[in-house]
């Protein structure tokens, strides 16, 4: 007896499943309304931190965020304001000017020289030694992008190449010497906005909190940083003028 009898097709064709057209819509809208709902939810998470701050502490992250944009602009016209300068010079006086702010700006940089300046203190206390190298680190980045112009941590004159590593035992070594807290900080820069930027929510402060630390930040109106680098130089790269220029 024949297996594919018209009864038999029939009943294939009815089990088999039919996606309409309106179905394939409401599938589509499903997918859409899923992934706006996941984005909504992942903007949520990211914003529920400052949700969460207080009203000072957002007038503080303002203040910080406009300073920077403040000083950023400052820039700015001081850059405008030298081109147009060695423009007009015809006897290379505002040059040779140029060439020694942008000398004594380098050495401040590179830590070759003792500065002097406004700025805060920061001790780190830490009697349970639960403060990592990663965490100085941090802190040492977020002064930076607070606008901080030079930091000594301890005996240590940070600069570009600083590094740490977390030591055997105890203490956090920075550039090959090893520090025992309470780690001082050093930092010239605008107090107000260094205190702020470190204090912001989930910030240095919060994190050494969290690691049962404590950060004590003082403002003063004047900061010595003694601590010097011997000056290097470079081993590979050397300086190139407009001319030496060549395209890749």
């Amino acid at each position: 007896m024949s297996q594919n009898t018209p009864a038999r097709r029939r009943l294939r064709r009815a089990l088999r499943p039919h996606i309409s057209r309106t179905q394939l819509l409401v599938g589509l809208l499903c997918l859409v309304l899923g992934f706006g709902l996941a984005t909504q939810v992942h903007a949520n998470r990211e914003e529920s931190e400052f949700a969460a701050a207080r009203q000072d502490e957002l007038v503080g992250i303002l203040d910080t965020l406009s300073q920077r944009s403040d000083r950023l602009r400052a820039e700015i016209q001081s850059l405008e304001q030298t081109r147009a300068e060695l423009e007009q010079d015809t006897r290379g006086e505002a040059a040779v000017a140029e060439a020694r702010r942008r000398a004594s700006t380098y050495a401040v940089l590179a830590g070759t020289v003792p500065v002097t300046g406004p700025g805060i203190e920061l001790v780190v206390n830490d009697p349970g030694g639960k403060v990592t190298a990663s965490m100085l680190l941090d802190t040492l980045q977020e002064l930076r992008d607070a606008g901080a112009e030079a930091v000594q941590i301890g005996g240590v004159r940070a600069i570009a190449s600083t590094y740490f590593r977390d030591a055997s035992g105890r203490g956090i070594v920075v550039d090959g010497q090893r520090l025992f807290p309470p780690y001082r900080l050093l930092v010239i820069g605008d107090p107000h906005t260094l205190s702020t930027a470190l204090d912001i929510p989930g910030g240095i402060m919060e994190s050494l909190r969290s690691a049962g630390a404590e950060g004590v930040v003082t403002q003063r109106e004047e900061i010595r940083i003694t601590a010097v680098r011997a000056a290097a130089s470079p081993q590979y790269a050397r300086a190139t003028r407009d001319g030496d220029r060549k395209n890749n």
